[in-house]
């Protein structure tokens, strides 16, 4: 995000000609991570208007991931009203393919003052929206076909600006940006989820080192696998914690259950869009050839429509999960892919996790929830999770808020 070099802010650390070589690459080392901690005083370049915003410079800009390449201001839909400010942001980051991407999101900047050693971060991982362009919160309206899939969640943001933190929001790989979203492969969103806040803290100098990840659903995981990664992804940030709302888990476990769903149900187009992101990430696993036929001459619709239009009745609406692939197909593929790329339970977290779940929700199931947690306390994880009776997939956000502030607030105070 920033050049390397043997000065900071204008001072020189040391002299060069005084050190050992041993002294020097320590220094050198140091430097590059001081210059990480801090954000620069160059202006990052703005960027263009419209839809022209989510399409890089060719070629690509150097820098490592986090390096924001340009920003504008944002307004409407995709603002948070409780900010003094928001922002656009393209950066860089690293696919799930390895690869250097760029990746788009928001920056909300809290009104007042900003606290000794700067605002707060939480960064935040929405959920399920679709894969196709126009599904990225970020170019949300009122007549986007995902708004419901990406407003609803604004009120809980705003009570965090409110009390004084930051929200950065990224719309991970492939949404809105070039190239394909690879749905649900958690190496991917959790670098989007740390990248950004790299990216924000060089566009907005007020933001500090201190950093709670949160999400939502696909969100949730991604939280889990960001603060996984984070130590080693991103060193110069203080995560203390991971939010988690119903967070995604156990996928490969839940493969034979697609072949005993009969009838049609919404979870036939969550499930095409788990194989998609497969599909992504790993080619290998040969996806479209495993479809059933009236599945893969529908499949093109994944990377076209969002999630509510991928249930329409002239899209996978009507089709059950079980006629989602061949009779024959073998699953064991996607099942290890999942397990490799997907599932949380796998991971190991050593800062504080909660994860808040709705006995009521049929999208995420709480048996499942339940497992992830204790598969992270064997890990050595000081995880919480706490259940609300009657609670649905949606409304845990909710219904969780006040304690989830609770939570914040004691994990990451705010001034």
């Amino acid at each position: 995000m920033h050049d390397v070099g043997l000065r900071s802010n204008g001072k020189a650390t040391a002299s060069v000609r005084s050190m050992p070589r041993l002294s020097l690459v320590a220094a050198m080392v140091a430097a590059a991570l001081l210059c990480l901690a801090a954000p620069a005083g160059a202006k990052v370049r703005r960027g263009p208007a419209g839809l022209a915003f989510y399409r890089p410079p060719a070629p690509l800009p150097a820098g490592p991931h986090g390096t924001a390449i340009w920003a504008r201001r944002v307004t409407g839909d995709p603002a948070l009203s409780a900010a003094a400010r928001n922002e656009l942001v393209l950066y860089r980051s690293v696919g799930a393919t390895g690869r250097a991407v760029v990746v788009s999101g928001t920056v909300a900047v809290p009104k007042g003052r900003p606290p000794k050693g700067g605002w707060p971060v939480v960064t935040w991982g929405h959920g399920t929206t679709g894969i196709a362009d126009a599904c990225a919160p970020s170019r949300d309206s009122a007549s986007n076909p995902a708004h419901g899939l990406i407003a609803y969640i604004n009120p809980l943001l705003n009570s965090f600006l409110k009390r004084g933190y930051a929200v950065v929001r990224t719309d991970y790989e492939g949404l809105g940006t070039p190239g394909d979203h690879p749905f649900l492969v958690g190496r991917s969103e959790g670098r989007d989820m740390l990248d950004i806040v790299r990216a924000a803290r060089r566009l907005e100098p007020s933001l500090g080192r201190r950093v709670v990840v949160a999400g939502h659903s696909q969100g949730g995981q991604a939280a889990l696998f960001a603060a996984s990664l984070a130590k080693s992804w991103t060193p110069e940030l203080q995560v203390r914690g991971t939010l988690a709302f119903a967070p995604v888990s156990h996928l490969s476990e839940q493969v034979p259950l697609v072949r005993a769903i009969k009838d049609p149900s919404p979870l036939t187009a969550f499930a095409v869009m788990i194989a998609r992101g497969i599909d992504i990430a790993d080619p290998a696993v040969k996806v479209p050839s495993l479809l059933s036929d009236v599945a893969a001459a529908r499949y093109p619709q994944v990377g076209q429509r969002c999630l509510e239009q991928l249930r329409a009745p002239d899209s996978f609406g009507n089709l059950a999960p079980a006629d989602l692939f061949r009779s024959d197909a073998d699953l064991g593929p996607i099942a290890a892919a999942l397990d490799r790329d997907d599932d949380a339970e796998n991971l190991t977290i050593r800062t504080p996790v909660r994860i808040e779940q709705g006995t009521a929700d049929t999208t995420v199931f709480p048996a499942f929830t339940d497992q992830l947690a204790q598969a992270l306390a064997k890990r050595g994880t000081a995880v919480v999770e706490r259940k609300y009776q009657g609670v649905d997939h949606g409304g845990i956000v909710v219904s969780a808020a006040a304690d989830a502030r609770s939570w914040l607030r004691t994990h990451l105070p705010a001034r």
